[in-house]
């Protein structure tokens, strides 16, 4: 199958699970499965700005990582930090313009002060807008915009309420939400935006998922019949 540009998804998000089973199929400490997931991210951001994709949103630090090991946390940290500072050329080379998601004020200053320094010097791209979601909780982000919409002054709450206040306000609607490693669930990512995205989930675990997977994820995209609780979306 052929892609078709006028259908793709414009905005797709993506849970990159499976790093520590990648790590522990050879023998390697969990971290080593974090360093090859952000050779993926780079690959696929690279593919997704080919392919003509509008954004793209990754699920990079939930708000319940806290509980790993601190010893693996710490490494994280440093991991995204270092990341951050080196993929910054790149993404600038490329037009990818970068935003987050999440409590970020909880993460360390480190990694605060990369992202705020990677997100001011992309700020004015035009290409891929690229997401990370970071100490991220779909149930925290619902209640966040609902505190932030009474704070606003809403009479009552309603779902144009919440929706002008979510994280994501300023991108396009969620369309597809892909999950590596074969886990049948969302993990508590962009619960209010998946209301009517299309879902795909790959056995592949993240560290192995490449271009042709993401295609053929937009190939199933294509092909799907979206009805949004209604009739049919195809002619």
């Amino acid at each position: 199958m052929t892609l078709d540009p006028a259908r793709l998804p414009r905005h797709v998000a993506i849970i990159m699970d499976g790093n520590g089973r990648w790590a522990k199929a050879r023998g390697l400490p969990r971290v080593a499965g974090h360093k090859a997931g952000v050779d993926t991210v780079r690959e696929i951001v690279r593919a997704a700005t080919d392919l003509g994709v509008e954004a793209l949103t990754l699920y990079s630090f939930s708000t319940e990582n806290w509980l790993r090991p601190i010893e693996e946390v710490g490494e994280l940290m440093k991991l995204l930090s270092w990341a951050l500072n080196k993929e910054t050329l790149e993404l600038d080379k490329n037009h990818v313009r970068l935003g987050a998601i999440g409590r970020l004020d909880a993460l360390p200053k480190a990694v605060q002060s990369e992202l705020a320094k990677a997100i001011d010097r992309l700020k004015d791209n035009n290409g891929l807008r690229l997401t990370l979601a970071l100490n991220y909780g779909g149930r925290q982000e619902i209640i966040d915009a609902a505190n932030r919409a009474l704070a606003a002054g809403a009479a009552a709450l309603d779902e144009e309420a919440i929706g002008r206040q979510l994280y994501t306000s300023d991108l396009p609607e969620l369309d597809l939400m892909i999950r590596t490693s074969g886990e049948m669930r969302l993990s508590n990512f962009l619960l209010w935006q998946a209301a009517y995205a299309e879902l795909y989930v790959t056995p592949t675990l993240w560290p192995d998922f490449r271009k042709e997977h993401l295609v053929a994820a937009l190939e199933d995209f294509q092909k799907r019949d979206r009805r949004f609780g209604g009739l049919s979306t195809k002619a």
